[in-house]
C-alpha cells in the first residue's frame, strides 16, 4: 500500500545553491511525522518543496498515489495538501472569520463553506469569541490557531506545520500542540511537524526524522529518537 506522502530522492535549494541532497521520507495515513535539525538544516525548504513553492532538482514527490512534482502551489492544496507557514502568514487587517473564508477557497459551495468554519469555530472556541476581530490584533498563540484553522478550511488530507511555537510562550505552546492534538484526533488528519521544540515534537509524532545539512542522518519512533543519546545530546541538553 501507497504511503499518503512520499518524498523520494528529492533535492531543492535556491538558485545555484543547494539545500535538499536526495532526500527520502514517507507519511503513512494518520500519522504525525514530526522534522527535528538545528536551524538551517533544511526543515523549511523540505516543506516549501513538498508543497509547490519550489520545485526539485531532481527526484520526486507523491501525494495520494500521484505525482505532484511541479504542480503549483494552489493546485497542492486542491488535492488535500496544506502548509501552515512559520508565524501564520494571516492578514492583519481582515477579520478572523475573512481569514478562515480565505482558506476555502476550493470549497464551491457556500453552504459548505459556512459548515466547515462552524466547525472551525467550535474546534477552536477561540476564535468564535474573536470573528470579527482584525487577525492582526491577535496574541500570538491566537493568530497560529487561526492559521492552523485557516488551513484546516480546504479539509486537507495531510497538514504540514513549520515551526507552530515560533514567537510563543511555554503555556501558550502547550495549549497549541493540545488542539493539534484535538484536530488530528477528531479529523483524523496527518501531519508533518517541523518544530524548534524537539522534545514536545517527539513526545507527538509516531515517527520522525533528523535531518542535517539537507540529509536524513536518523529515524524512528518518536520515543526512540527521545531516549536516542545523540539527539539527547544534540537537541535536548542532556
Amino acid at each position: 500500500m501507497n504511503p499518503l506522502l512520499k518524498v523520494h530522492e528529492v533535492s531543492a535549494g535556491y538558485g545555484l545553491g543547494s539545500v535538499l541532497d536526495a532526500m527520502s521520507l514517507h507519511v503513512e495515513s494518520g500519522e504525525v511525522v514530526a522534522v527535528v535539525g538545528a536551524n538551517g538544516a533544511g526543515k523549511t525548504t523540505l516543506l516549501r518543496t513538498i508543497a509547490g513553492l519550489l520545485t526539485p532538482t531532481h527526484g520526486q514527490i507523491y501525494f495520494a498515489g500521484n505525482t505532484i512534482s511541479g504542480v503549483p502551489a494552489h493546485n497542492i492544496v486542491g488535492r488535500g495538501l496544506a502548509l501552515v507557514a512559520e508565524g501564520g502568514r494571516l492578514f492583519p487587517f481582515m477579520s478572523v472569520r475573512e481569514n478562515l473564508e480565505l482558506g476555502a477557497f476550493v470549497v464551491t459551495s457556500r453552504v459548505e463553506k459556512r459548515r466547515v468554519i462552524d466547525e472551525m469555530m467550535t474546534l477552536f472556541p477561540i476564535l468564535a469569541s474573536r470573528s470579527s476581530q482584525m487577525a492582526g490584533s491577535l496574541s500570538g498563540g491566537e493568530r497560529q490557531m487561526c492559521a492552523i484553522a485557516r488551513a484546516l478550511m480546504s479539509s486537507p488530507r495531510l497538514l504540514m506545520l513549520d515551526e507552530p511555537s515560533a514567537g510563543l510562550s511555554p503555556l501558550m505552546l502547550d495549549k497549541v500542540l493540545d488542539m493539534l492534538r484535538a484536530v488530528v484526533k477528531s479529523r483524523n488528519v496527518s501531519v508533518l511537524l517541523v518544530e524548534q521544540h524537539v522534545e514536545d515534537a517527539l513526545e507527538m509524532a509516531n515517527r520522525a526524522y533528523v535531518i542535517e545539512r539537507g540529509c536524513i542522518v536518523k529515524t524512528g519512533t518518536g520515543s526512540e529518537l527521545l531516549n536516542d543519546p545523540d539527539v539527547q545530546r544534540a537537541y535536548l541538553g542532556l
